[in-house]
């Protein structure tokens, strides 16, 4: 904006310069030309300003030179909070009509023309986008790790409307608008699940309030299409963020009200968290996370609760945009006595990622991790996407291996394979490895509309042997 806005001072500077317009050699507009009308509307509505001085003098002619130069100028300063539809098609016929002038003045025509497209986008200050994903799943038991009580499930599982306003230059609102299952009925109404304001404040801090989620596993390649361990969690509370030369640190203060204990809803959880991410060149990362859950106890008082915590250090090196490896060590106090094992757990994880590109048939992630018993992750449970893998206790395993492969064939048409391998914590009868297949294909009709079809299957679902499950499952999925 900047720069555009640089090269219009310039540009205004040589328009209303009176010698240089002595020999103007072109023509002047003639004051009955529909273009004066344009201007004056937008002007006096405010979407644009005029001359340099911020007047527009429409009962003074001018020549297609100074008209043009008060097209680039109006493109480059119009306010989009004041602009309809109407006066956006207004300018795009501004530019077409003033095209030849506006080269001959070096302003890229093209250049324009993509600013005309964020006018459009941003129209009125508002914008929206979403998501609908229905899923036709035919599985091998009733109720069983797919399905909900058949072995056939209609599960119109996410259907998302995002809206966001730019209020001024440093507060923006978004929120979106989602599902909220009611099991009990066997329906899912709407409901708003996020709702926040970003705030731009002085020495690029920037802040978030409201109820917001923030994914610092996500952030630094942690994870694929599976879930993260931490965060990718709904917040309610301010964030902060703060980049410098090197990367980038924030901090976040929340809260979850009425946390249940059984059927009581006995306690408030406040939770905060800090990131640290250095970047020391465009190959190599590292970064230090750290969250904290303070239980604050209400009517009844838990005398084994105590806070909660954990801290994990990943790094990533990229020996070119194709070949990447990171890795990560964690370090979690459950805030709890426990019967056996680690009161305070680790776990730590490799992975190998390569691209498509590099390979030339598939891309290759390979994901390795070992865990502490009673090592316990804070959201949904990883890998269940297609179901109950391995859930959150993550410290039933010794170790898991996951891997996932993707073919994309062209821009219709792609292939993907994941393989998990679980070994076990413990022995016995009711205890066995946990594996899990998944075949699928997938197909874009148009390149918002996809289908997918695949076949999944798991063994000994969370370590519980005999707790298996196979689903064939016809994904739609749109985004828009």
């Amino acid at each position: 904006m900047k720069k555009m806005l640089a090269l219009v001072a310039v540009v205004a500077l040589v328009a209303f310069a009176a010698p240089a317009f002595a020999a103007n050699p072109f023509m002047d507009v003639p004051m009955n030309h529909w273009a004066y009308d344009a201007v004056g509307q937008l002007a006096a509505r405010g979407v644009v300003s005029g001359y340099p001085d911020g007047s527009y003098k429409g009962n003074q002619p001018m020549t297609r030179y100074e008209m043009a130069s008060l097209v680039a100028r109006a493109l480059a300063v119009v306010d989009m909070n004041k602009a309809s539809k109407q006066d956006v098609e207004m300018l795009k016929k501004l530019v077409v009509e003033f095209k030849d002038e506006l080269d001959a003045l070096g302003v890229k025509v093209d250049k324009l023309d993509s600013r005309v497209a964020v006018l459009e986008e941003n129209l009125g200050g508002w914008k929206f986008w979403g998501e609908f994903r229905f899923d036709a799943k035919f599985a091998d038991k009733k109720g069983g790790l797919y399905t909900k009580n058949n072995d056939v499930d209609f599960d119109l599982n996410r259907y998302r409307i995002w809206m966001s306003k730019k209020v001024d230059d440093k507060v923006t609102f978004t929120a979106r608008l989602g599902r909220s299952a009611d099991v009990a009925n066997q329906r899912a109404d709407m409901r708003w699940e996020y709702y926040w304001i970003d705030v731009a404040f002085p020495w690029d801090i920037a802040m978030k309030a409201g109820v917001w989620t923030m994914d610092w596993q996500d952030a630094d390649g942690l994870y694929t299409d599976n879930d993260a361990w931490f965060t990718d969690r709904i917040h309610k509370g301010f964030y902060f963020a703060k980049p410098f030369s090197m990367g980038e640190f924030a901090v976040y203060a929340s809260r979850i009200d009425d946390v249940k204990n059984g059927d009581v809803n006995e306690e408030e959880l406040a939770e905060y968290g800090a990131r640290v991410k250095f970047n020391f060149n465009e190959n190599f990362w590292m970064s230090g996370n750290y969250i904290l859950g303070k239980l604050e106890d209400g009517d009844v008082v838990d005398p084994d609760s105590d806070d909660t915590s954990v801290w994990w250090a990943a790094l990533g090196v990229n020996f070119n945009e194709n070949w990447a490896v990171r890795g990560a060590y964690y370090k979690e106090d459950l805030g709890k006595t426990v019967d056996a094992g680690e009161e305070k757990p680790a776990a730590w994880q490799a992975i190998v990622d390569v691209n498509q590109e590099a390979l030339g048939f598939t891309s290759v992630w390979v994901e390795y991790t070992d865990f502490d018993e009673n090592f316990e992750a804070a959201t949904d449970g990883p890998w269940d996407n297609y179901g109950k893998v391995t859930g959150t206790s993550l410290g039933n395993y010794n170790n898991i291996l996951f891997v996932k492969l993707n073919q994309k064939w062209n821009d219709k048409w792609s292939t993907f394979q994941r393989y998990l391998s679980g070994d076990a914590r413990g022995t016995g009868v009711d205890v066995d490895d946990t594996t899990n297949w998944t075949f699928g294909v997938k197909y874009y009709y148009t390149p918002a509309l996809s289908f997918e079809l695949l076949y999944d299957k798991i063994e000994n679902s969370q370590t519980e042997a005999g707790n298996d499950d196979n689903v064939i499952r016809l994904r739609t999925h749109v985004v828009f």
